[in-house]
């Protein structure tokens, strides 16, 4: 059956050709202190010397159309008769740029650029469309399944190529659309997540002079009035925003100054326009894949990730949520100093990649141990009470340093950047959840039903679906307990039963049910996928099993506070029978720590004696 497919963004590496500027995050300080810094007086055309990087333009483009579905013969007049109806789109959409256009004011009304944004949009729609449409048509005439394959993937793969174009020309709110489409591993087959992966790492960058602007017109003050040095050149670049270096200039502190791309918001409600055009126009034309929740979801989270001020807020409540646990972990929060809506000021805190395993090889950094601290992180989130969750954990938002100042626990820190979109789970779903979860890994499909249906409002006939985008395995491997279920190490043989589902017609029925869910659920599923791929790009030895552990442990945790409330609403917690029952919850919660703690000392003895390939049936 499908599933998500593990995403590939976090396993890049960066070659040693790769831009300072391109590198997403801020996380290189050997890079940054080669970079020259600028000081009052000193002439901004040092920024000469910096790496050369494509300036941030006011060009655009969107994601073409897409999918596999057996749409019979389509004969020349058909096809053309799509041409026509994709050119009325067309027109439609340089109609409703010139509406928009007189709302946006005057500064880009009658606006080159705007028409040729709209028309790179369109042009690109047009030609996948077309592509799509015709492909499908030689591929109903064609008989081996091979080469029914061959036509299909090649398909995606063009109109792939031609979207990441049209979104690297525009820059801005499409990168990150890009972005997001090449999380969606258990929905875009991979020709289109594996091409967008560049997207993670390759952001345009906004001009000093640009900048300096943008920093007077918001503060009031000079930039260089404020900070004693600010270098020129980002030491990261993102699709929405890039980061600068500086040092204040009353107190000497050094900073990491996270500031906005100044164009986005001249283009940010064009921009946003074309991106809900390019989704209706795939739903008129493939009424199967509707993704207009995808732009509905954009709409609503974009103006948060906009908003620094909001990005604030979400920092600092996080920092004190994890510094207020009992089990402090490993997590490092930057500081955030100020915050204007397009200005973020925040303490400089640096570290490596996730995926730079030579880093970690070199300091003696345990991969398994930071798989386990990066689970317990994120199912802290998801699970903990009053938790905010981190919707964007991609490998240009986490960086991991040494740090040998503990006695005990890790002798590394995972820093995490970037708190603009953030979600609170309710408690009722996120009890439900739990419970999902915990049916998940001891097999229990009963259970299982159930709780899908409270967490997504899925129904029997959508089970397995779900059940297989949420866990990221084939349904097959979840509902055989007598071999491992989710346990079970994955295969290259399991990925490729669920690339095969999807050329088969399970897709459409996969892009209708996540129209239907919740739309917390997409941004938890987006979350599981991103967490999966950052796990899977560390390579790590024990397999699925300490993962899983965790997560029950988490679930676990969840579901006895549930039993406590619900026993503390008959009477005291001492009364006899109250007391059994809270001894039975308690029993129940102890089984999963146990089997945790048993691996873990496993684990510990396992490093010990030095063995590094043990199987993991010895845990099991």
């Amino acid at each position: 059956m499908l599933s998500s497919r593990a995403s590939l963004a976090a396993t890049r590496r960066l070659g040693p050709t790769t831009s300072f500027a391109q590198q997403a995050g801020w996380t290189c300080a050997k890079c940054r202190n080669s970079i020259p810094t600028l000081r009052k007086g000193v002439p901004s055309l040092l920024r000469a010397n910096g790496p050369t990087t494509r300036r941030y333009g006011s060009k655009t483009g969107d994601n073409g159309g897409r999918q596999d579905h057996n749409y019979g013969g389509r004969s020349r007049a058909r096809r053309s008769a799509v041409l026509a109806a994709t050119g009325g789109g067309v027109a439609a959409a340089a109609a409703t740029v010139g509406g928009s256009l007189l709302a946006f004011g005057d500064d880009i009304k009658n606006s080159y650029e705007a028409m040729e944004r709209t028309g790179r949009v369109a042009a690109a729609l047009v030609l996948c469309i077309n592509d799509y449409y015709t492909t499908l048509g030689r591929r109903d005439k064609v008989e081996k399944p091979e080469e029914k394959e061959t036509l299909l993937k090649a398909c995606h793969q063009r109109c792939a190529d031609r979207t990441l174009k049209v979104l690297e020309q525009s820059g801005g709110i499409f990168i990150k659309l890009g972005q997001h489409l090449s999380a969606m591993n258990y929905l875009l087959p991979p020709e289109w997540t594996t091409t967008f992966i560049p997207l993670q790492d390759r952001c345009p960058v906004s001009s000093f002079e640009s900048i300096q602007a943008m920093f007077k017109a918001d503060t009031g003050q000079d930039l260089l009035d404020y900070f004693s040095e600010f270098s020129p050149e980002p030491i990261g670049a993102a699709s929405l925003a890039q980061v600068h270096m500086a040092t204040i200039r009353e107190t000497g502190q050094r900073v990491a100054v996270k500031v906005q791309h100044p164009s986005l918001k001249k283009w940010a409600k064009l921009d946003m326009n074309l991106t809900s055009f390019t989704f209706s126009t795939l739903k008129r034309f493939f009424p199967e894949y509707d993704l207009e929740w995808l732009s509905s979801e954009v709409e609503v989270s974009l103006p948060q990730e906009l908003n620094f001020e909001c990005e604030a807020e979400n920092s600092k409540r996080t920092k004190e949520y994890f510094g207020s646990l009992s089990q402090p972990l490993p997590l490092v929060i930057p500081d955030v100093l100020w915050a204007k809506k397009r200005i973020l000021v925040m303490a400089c805190e640096t570290g490596k990649r996730l995926d730079d395993l030579d880093y970690m090889d070199s300091q003696g950094i345990d991969r398994d141990e930071v798989s386990a601290t990066l689970a317990r992180i994120f199912n802290e989130m998801i699970f903990g009470e009053g938790a905010p969750l981190h919707c964007d954990p991609h490998g240009g938002n986490i960086a991991i340093r040494k740090n040998d100042t503990r006695r005990r626990g890790p002798n590394f820190d995972i820093v995490l950047y970037d708190h603009g979109l953030y979600r609170d789970i309710p408690q009722d779903l996120r009890r439900s959840y739990a419970k999902m979860w915990l049916a998940v890994i001891d097999g229990d499909m009963e259970g299982m039903k159930k709780y899908v249906n409270e967490v997504a409002g899925i129904g029997e006939d959508k089970f397995p679906l779900f059940a297989s985008a949420i866990t990221g395995r084939d349904f097959m491997i979840v509902s055989d307990t007598n071999e491992g279920g989710v346990m079970k190490p994955k295969e290259a043989s399991e990925q490729k039963t669920m690339s095969t589902a999807l050329q088969e017609g399970l897709l459409a029925d996969l892009v209708q049910m996540l129209g239907q869910v919740p739309r917390i659920i997409l941004l938890i599923l987006k979350t599981n996928d991103l967490t999966r791929s950052l796990d899977e790009s560390l390579h790590t030895k024990q397999g699925p099993v300490r993962q899983f552990l965790i997560l029950a442990r988490y679930c676990m945790r969840t579901v006895f506070y549930e039993q406590l409330e619900e026993i503390k609403k008959g009477g005291s917690l001492y009364w006899p029978p109250n007391a059994i029952r809270v001894f039975a919850a308690w029993l129940g919660f102890l089984r999963v720590e146990l089997k945790l703690e048993a691996f873990e000392l496993w684990l510990s003895a396992k490093r010990l004696l030095g063995y590094k390939n043990l199987g993991l049936e010895a845990a099991a």
